[in-house]
């Protein structure tokens, strides 16, 4: 697929690792993708405690850098994403929290984020999930069942170590790629095995 001419809804939540998040919005950007962005309130908070990061400072400054990105309220049942009427191609939840993970796994659209992510799978189309949580309960394991079973692509962020990562950022770039990937896309500087 080519990035360019595709709509890619993003959900964030408030799980920790919102890095990895941050990094694939800036490869999805850097493809041209449109983005369709939604930040959990929990998101918001994580954002400044992880990176120091006011998150309507961050708006403001991914707005500016790439006009076409979209940002909705997660209570903002208007927003486009919200209806499988509107077309989208894919969407990532990066990072994903258990509690979206529940919520999306048992057809819960109690926010934006679930409830893009359960139009996604009604219709049909491509849901990369990144749920980041360790160790994991059997209510975690059983919601990531249900939602490789009803279609979703369920991508713990498990770093690749044969990419010999020498520094925190190379493995959140290389799990961040492995996302975008995962959504149908091939970002030129993936390194891929054997290659």
């Amino acid at each position: 697929m080519k990035a360019d001419s595709l709509k890619i809804a993003v959900g964030v939540c408030g799980a920790s690792g919102i890095c990895v998040g941050l990094k694939a919005l800036e490869i999805l950007a850097e493809l041209n993708a449109e983005l369709f962005i939604c930040f959990s309130g929990a998101a918001k908070n994580v954002l400044r405690q992880e990176e120091n990061s006011d998150y309507e400072a961050f708006q403001k400054s991914f707005s500016k850098k790439y006009p076409s990105a979209k940002f909705y309220d997660e209570s903002d049942f208007s927003a486009p994403i919200a209806s499988g009427s509107f077309y989208f191609d894919a969407m990532l939840v990066c990072p994903m929290s258990m509690k979206t993970l529940g919520a999306v796994a048992n057809g819960i659209a109690s926010n934006l984020i679930s409830r893009a992510a359960d139009v996604a799978l009604k219709e049909r189309r491509r849901l990369v999930a990144v749920p980041r949580e360790t160790p994991l309960a059997l209510s975690h394991l059983k919601n990531m069942c249900e939602l490789s079973r009803a279609g979703a692509v369920v991508m713990p962020p498990c770093p690749s170590f044969y990419t010999k990562p020498k520094t925190a950022a190379d493995i959140v770039e290389n799990i961040a790629l492995r996302a975008v990937s995962a959504l149908g896309l091939r970002p030129a500087n993936q390194k891929q095995w054997g290659i």
